[in-house]
């Protein structure tokens, strides 16, 4: 009898599929992405331009040289002639300030006449009062132009009447008198005020005080200069009807 013996069979081994790994995500990105260049052109990219030799130059824009305008020209000249004015002014009015040393014009009261002084109540007060002003000009080479002169008349810190003068103006050394008439009508005074006054008039002494205020123009040939002048007095009188100005005490400061 015959024995077969089978023969050892072959081992297949399956096919295996090598797949290849999928490219990086930010090559993706780089071949989708879209360049400001791109996006102005509708999604294409332009190339740059290229020289005769082949190279690829980029394209240099240069803008026009601008003139500048005549009228700026003639605005800076201005300024600039302004500016110098200027200058040569300060210099000019610090030279006449060290060589002529001006002064300030004085105001004072020479003589006062109290008429009257009546309460009507114990809080309302009626008063009339003449004082004789004197304003100076100590400058021996600059006019004096008074363009604003108002006087007020004081009874401890509480006006009681007012009074404006007409502009005048005062040559060289000159001096001028003015005679100022104060009338005060139905004045409202606190109590205490009122009582201090009668207390004044009953011992013959009544304090008043007088504050100037004036605008000054100092003139010396075609040129000018103003300033704030403030006078201030400080009156004792004898009580009315005939009363006279006993002491005062003046002061004028700018």
């Amino acid at each position: 009898m015959l024995s077969i013996t089978p023969q050892p069979q072959k081992e297949t081994k399956p096919n295996t599929l090598y797949l290849l790994p999928p490219p990086p995500n930010h090559t993706r990105k780089t071949m989708n992405q879209e360049t400001p260049e791109s996006r102005l052109l509708g999604g294409k990219t332009r190339k740059a331009p290229r020289s005769l030799t082949g190279k690829t130059s980029k394209a240099v824009l240069l803008r026009p040289p601008h003139r500048t305008n005549g009228f700026i020209w003639c605005g800076a000249i201005v300024c600039f002639i302004f500016s110098i004015i200027l200058i040569l002014a300060g210099i000019s009015t610090l030279i006449v300030f060290l060589v002529i040393k001006p002064k300030y014009p004085s105001f004072e009261t020479t003589s006062a006449s109290l008429n009257s002084i009546y309460i009507d109540s114990p809080e309302y007060f009626n008063g009339d009062l003449t004082i004789l002003a004197n304003f100076s000009n100590p400058n021996r080479k600059i006019d004096i132009r008074y363009e604003y002169l108002v006087i007020e008349l004081y009874f401890h810190n509480r006006l009681i009447a007012t009074q404006a003068l007409q502009p005048f103006t005062l040559r060289k050394g000159e001096v001028r008198l003015e005679a100022v008439h104060m009338v005060s009508s139905l004045v409202y005074l606190p109590l205490n005020l009122a009582l201090e006054l009668q207390k004044q008039v009953q011992s013959n002494r009544v304090w008043y005080n007088i504050r100037g205020t004036f605008r000054i123009r100092a003139i010396l040939g075609l040129g000018h200069f103003s300033y704030w002048l403030y006078g201030r007095c400080q009156m004792d009188l004898t009580s009315p009807p005939s009363g006279v100005l006993v002491a005062r005490s003046c002061r004028t400061k700018r």
